[in-house]
């Protein structure tokens, strides 16, 4: 019986679930097994998995699309490790991820852990500058997890893991926005204990255009209010920074064009602050470049998506019933 299951989920991602399958072939550290669950795609993956199947414990389950959240939790039915290990199939494993994560849980066992991500040097430009706006502490991007975080860490099932007991005590995913914070959330809250291992870390794409960026963190926006009625309390000062920094954005740019052009300065030094941040971590004029409006991307859609739904929600009260939101989601 292998220690690790890998559980991912896969919607048309044939070439990323083969790029994810061979880093996992080149693992130190063997003892686990991998679990690809096919939400109903319309370009399966399952000869890429084939591929891989003298090379790594791998078994391929094909499903009809009801969603990440329960293709996730059909994964879990059919796990047979002690532990299950979540990643998206945008990832890449390091090869001594395993390794890591076992002398982890001997120095530091928890119930529920998780790592940060970073960019591999083969992803695009674009990719890169997303990876250092999505991490960057200059864009609340602390909060995902890291060695520096703007508050307690939450594991995000790009990388994430648990033990099978905190399964079969809370239950599986459920499918709604931000199903990782909601899992984490549940978790703590059945007095489990989370841990960040720092240094275990998975190389993770993300999204290869700013349009699809933006659909993302639009949708996060949305999501913190969604957890916000789920959860009372929860939501913190840092959880409404893009909102008050889209805000203040607007103000800037009246301001700058009906008063004086001195009210683009701020702006200004800002994006300047960020562009010379991402030129020194990532060594790149182009990246640094690209960051910018990333950055911009990251804060001012997941802002926008905040305050559409905190204006729908908590204003007019649409839409605040989050159960039955949770439930016409996983019944589509």
């Amino acid at each position: 019986m292998p220690e690790f299951s890998v559980i991912i989920p896969v919607y048309n991602r044939i070439l990323e679930v083969d790029e994810l399958l061979r880093s996992l072939t080149a693992q130190t550290d063997k003892d686990f097994e991998v679990i690809i669950v096919e939400d109903g795609s319309t370009e399966p993956c399952e000869a890429a998995v084939k591929k891989y199947s003298n090379k790594v414990n791998v078994s391929y389950f094909y499903k009809e699309n009801e969603g990440r959240s329960i293709a996730r939790n059909h994964g879990m039915e059919h796990a047979c490790g002690n532990y299950f290990i979540f990643f998206d199939s945008d990832c890449v494993i390091p090869p001594d991820y395993f390794a890591k994560l076992r002398d982890y849980l001997r120095k530091n066992p928890a119930d529920c852990f998780g790592g940060p991500d970073a960019a591999h040097d083969s992803f695009s430009n674009t990719q890169k500058a997303i990876n250092y706006s999505m991490t960057s502490f200059l864009t609340t991007g602390g909060i995902r997890g890291g060695k520096v975080s703007l508050e307690k860490f939450v594991p995000r099932t790009f990388n994430m893991g648990f033990r099978k007991e905190v399964w079969q005590k809370v239950g599986g995913f459920r499918e709604m926005f931000s199903e990782d914070i909601d899992m984490s959330t549940r978790i703590k809250q059945n007095g489990f204990s989370i841990t960040l291992y720092p240094e275990l870390y998975v190389w993770h794409k993300r999204r290869i255009n700013f349009r699809k960026f933006l659909r993302q963190v639009y949708v996060f926006g949305m999501s913190r209010i969604t957890l916000h009625l789920l959860y009372p309390g929860s939501m913190k000062a840092v959880h409404t920074l893009p909102a008050l920094f889209l805000l203040g954005c607007l103000a800037l740019l009246i301001l700058g064009v009906a008063v004086s052009p001195w009210w683009f300065l701020p702006l200004g030094i800002y994006l300047l602050a960020i562009f010379v941040t991402a030129w020194i971590s990532t060594g790149s004029l182009i990246i640094a470049a690209k960051a910018v409006p990333a950055s911009l991307i990251q804060l001012w859609g997941y802002g926008a998506g905040f305050i559409r739904a905190f204006f729908t929600k908590i204003i007019l009260t649409r839409g605040r019933d989050i159960n039955q939101e949770i439930e016409m989601r996983r019944g589509k």
